[in-house]
């Protein structure tokens, strides 16, 4: 389901009033799905990705679509904001230099292979989003990664690396999930 450009720019103006309204109350904004059209009512997965200067800034999001789609922008754009661990607190002089994208997920599905070079053939660079999981460990990268890891050997790699795996980690029982997203910025 593609998104028409009124529909993008209102979870943008979400996206970024949530933002607001956290620095203002220290609370996500509250969405009141009778405002919004019903495709942003829909139950879908997003990841909200915050960047100042092209470097990373913030990055939360949902692999399962558990929320409609507005509340999941609401939620996860405060959470890139605040609660993403790797960064301190967004700050108030920060919000003029910040860039907002989102990601909404198609669901993943699972990927059948023989080998890891068997996997490695099937991965489409730029177009893929994975999932790995092992056991209780798992990773995800959205297809944007590419951009910085554009070589499918070396995106498994790290994607293995993230989950908490060695970089050269393969086993029988790994699973991979593909899905693609629509990208709004």
């Amino acid at each position: 389901m593609s998104l028409n450009n009124a529909h993008r720019q209102l979870l943008l103006d979400l996206a970024g009033n949530s933002i607001v309204h956290g620095l203002q109350t220290g609370r996500p904004l509250a969405v009141n799905l009778d405002d919004y059209p019903e495709e942003l009512k829909a139950l879908r997965a997003t990841f909200v990705t915050l960047e100042i200067n092209h470097q990373l800034r913030g990055c939360i999001g949902m692999l399962e679509a558990i929320r409609p789609l507005a509340e999941d922008i609401a939620e996860n754009a405060f959470s890139a904001a605040f609660r993403d661990r790797r960064f301190p607190p967004l700050e108030a002089r920060e919000l003029s230099e910040l860039g907002i994208h989102l990601s909404i997920l198609t669901p993943a599905e699972p990927m059948l292979f023989s080998s890891e070079l068997d996997l490695l053939g099937q991965l489409q660079p730029g177009i893929d989003g994975l999932i790995l999981q092992e056991g209780k460990r798992r990773g995800t990268f959205l297809p944007s990664v590419w951009q910085s890891l554009p070589e499918p050997e070396q995106f498994l790699r790290h994607l293995k690396y993230k989950a908490g795996l060695a970089p050269d980690y393969w086993s029988k029982t790994l699973q991979i999930y593909r899905y693609t997203t629509e990208i709004i910025k």
